[in-house]
């Protein structure tokens, strides 16, 4: 088997049962990415692996180059570039938000006036159902980038091997256990289930009543305390209150001494004809009265035929 391979340098791993091939090379930065390639994989540092195993996790990848130096971040088939770099720039953030408040603490500034914190009821917390820490799975011949400390450890890395690497094992399970594992954490026991969806339901309920509560507090309607009392605020200048509290007087109301008038609300009519057997029962009624009542037309019209006869004797 050859050291080098188009540019890679290749790294045998053994398995217990097979053998498997690493391809790794050091990164070389594009310019056409938007984002800085120093930000995310800096020059000098970073390791790029091809053919990775599909099974492969960051922690067996790191102790497979523990030799080499130390690792300070693992990512697979790009999908983590912008995590990283979101982090990078909330460390950024977060340093210079640093630096303006010691700047802030050090200049003369008025003191604030300390509000009074109401005690609000704390939401009951949902009970989470079980979970094991299983491997997440990538495509056969994934890529990965390894970022060292320092440049000391990638070309100890880039170095070809004298013999195979044994893969280094991990707790996660592997091939048909991590299909059983994913089986029966996908089904827990029903006590589980059940103290899951009773615990996820007071969650809801307690949201539900929170937000009626604010829309009460919107509409103006009136809002009972727990104890059962009414709660009373000032409203605004125009009789506008929240939550059905006393208001002050309108303009209207203390030149005229009359309140406007309040258009009563209609009520909504019932439906008769809900289901499909009532309203087969209407039409079927329908029809009866319609012919009972032409039975009855005809009736009147003989009734009046026979008034009608010329009868001499």
């Amino acid at each position: 088997m050859p050291k080098y391979l188009s540019g890679f340098t290749v790294i045998p791993i053994a398995y217990p049962s097979s053998s498997h091939f690493i391809y790794a090379r050091a990164h070389a930065t594009s310019k056409s990415k938007t984002l800085k390639p120093s930000n995310v994989y800096p020059e000098g540092r970073t390791l790029f692996l091809v053919n990775v195993p599909p099974d492969a996790t960051e922690r067996e990848l790191i102790l497979l180059f523990k030799h080499c130096g130390t690792v300070e971040h693992v990512l697979f088939d790009f999908n983590s570039v912008d995590a990283l770099a979101e982090h990078a720039s909330d460390s950024d953030e977060e340093m210079a938000e640093g630096a303006a408040s010691e700047n802030l603490d050090t200049e003369a500034r008025p003191r604030k006036k300390r509000k009074l914190q109401t005690s609000e009821p704390t939401p009951p917390e949902v009970i989470p159902l079980p979970s094991t820490s299983l491997r997440t799975l990538h495509k056969t011949g994934s890529c990965a980038h390894l970022i060292f400390l320092d440049s000391s450890s990638l070309a100890k890395a880039l170095s070809p091997p004298t013999s195979p690497k044994p893969w280094p094992s991990s707790e996660e399970p592997r091939g048909l256990s991590h299909y059983l594992a994913k089986y029966d954490n996908e089904r827990p026991p029903l006590d589980t289930v059940r103290a899951h969806a009773d615990s996820f339901m007071e969650r809801f309920e307690f949201d539900l009543s929170k937000s009626k509560q604010e829309a009460k507090y919107r509409k103006g309607e009136a809002i009972m305390d727990e104890d059962g009392f009414t709660l009373v605020t000032r409203g605004g200048a125009y009789g506008q209150t929240l939550g059905g509290g006393v208001g002050v007087a309108s303009k209207k109301f203390m030149l005229t001494g009359k309140t406007g008038s309040r258009r009563k609300k209609e009520k909504k009519k019932e439906k008769d004809v809900f289901y499909a057997f009532q309203k087969a029962e209407k039409q079927r009624k329908a029809m009866l009265d319609l012919k009972k009542n032409f039975e009855a037309d005809k009736e009147r019209v003989e009734k009046l035929k026979e008034s009608r006869r010329f009868k001499p004797y």
